[in-house]
């Protein structure tokens, strides 16, 4: 099953071998660069199904650091063009992961510590639904009013136009990892009396209204994925339950796929890391909310991708740290399966 293809929307994925999104901190002015090209280009050479970019702010002030890649611009918009039409051309999707980072914005490249940036370093105040800092040393963020709310609307509406028409075939709205949207889905970073605090319902209004004004830009048939955390791994936090809730509702809005992660809401959660960790979360998503869902985590071989599958545990395999292992995986899963991906011309002679 990992080497066949799948149809979601209007799109068909030759595999379904996900390269998932991977910050590189290394975008001057968010514009992605020939590292950029060469990075993602190398994963659709390498066979994958479908390439998703790094998460990709919509705002200045939605980046998770200054290195962050942005598309909130037409030089942005231009330079992913490029790097779209190579992923297409190798045979995989181009998929762009849209993103904003609320509390967590203004920080530093993990490699430089990847704390909080004062603005005499290039940081800036960031956003969030309630004024409660991510963790120590992180600066209070304000709160976002209705304005706010609105302008992050759009920003996210405006994204998904240029992300159209940039040539990307699958969008993602990132919704994980303690990143804004998450920050409103979460009650631990969402203390919110009005309408978009308390209920399941209110701290969910954020996402929906974002897919809402995205499907303008980007109607359906055309692809749109929701990532999620399943849980914060926190008393009192974001659960399974409430995710499963929530995946039914956004089925019925049109969302396609649900990419299930956890965590990122506090700072030092208490996880029990092994192969597969976040599998039963997809699983479970995908059996009771009925819709398509992608794995990911820890998931380093082919046989054991194989066995998700046949489980019916999820319908996609997303990678990212075996991908910078071995950007050709989707080789190595076809000799182990004995299966076959599609080997650019120029490489044929070696196979």
């Amino acid at each position: 099953m990992l080497l066949d293809s799948i149809t979601l929307g209007a799109l068909t994925l030759r595999n379904r071998i996900v390269v998932s999104p991977m910050c590189q901190y290394s975008s001057p002015d968010g514009v992605p660069t020939d590292w950029h090209l060469v990075h993602l280009g190398s994963r659709a050479v390498g066979g994958a199904g479908l390439v998703f970019t790094e998460a990709t702010s919509v705002s200045p002030e939605g980046r998770i650091s200054p290195g962050d890649t942005g598309i909130w611009n037409v030089a942005q918009a231009e330079a992913w063009s490029r790097i779209a039409g190579f992923i297409r051309g190798q045979g995989a999707a181009a998929g762009i992961q849209l993103a904003h980072a609320g509390r967590k914005a203004s920080t530093d490249a993990p490699w430089r510590g990847g704390g909080a940036l004062d603005a005499a370093h290039g940081g800036w105040t960031p956003v969030a639904p309630s004024a409660i800092p991510f963790d120590a040393g992180y600066p209070a963020p304000n709160t976002l009013d209705a304005t706010g709310i609105a302008k992050v609307v759009e920003d996210f509406r405006a994204a998904a136009q240029r992300a159209r028409d940039a040539g990307f075939e699958v969008i993602e709205i990132h919704g994980a990892h303690g990143y804004l949207i998450h920050q409103f889905l979460s009650p631990l970073s969402n203390t919110r009396t009005d309408e978009y605090g308390g209920s399941l319902e209110n701290r969910a209004r954020l996402l929906r209204e974002v897919i809402g004004a995205m499907r303008e830009a980007w109607p359906a048939p055309m692809p749109l994925w929701v990532r999620l955390s399943a849980t914060d791994w926190a008393e009192g936090g974001w659960g399974i339950d409430e995710c499963v809730q929530l995946a039914h509702t956004l089925r019925e809005d049109g969302v396609d796929v649900i990419d299930v992660s956890s965590g990122g809401t506090v700072p030092h959660p208490k996880v029990l890391v092994g192969p597969g960790y976040q599998v039963p979360f997809a699983a479970r998503i995908r059996r009771e909310a009925g819709i398509a869902t992608a794995t990911v985590g820890l998931i380093t071989d082919a046989r054991q991708a194989e066995d998700i599958l046949q489980r019916g545990d999820a319908d996609l395999i997303e990678m990212a740290r075996e991908f910078l292992r071995d950007p050709y995986f989707p080789r190595r899963a076809a000799k182990e399966l004995g299966g076959a991906v599609r080997v650019p011309e120029q490489y044929a002679r070696a196979w």
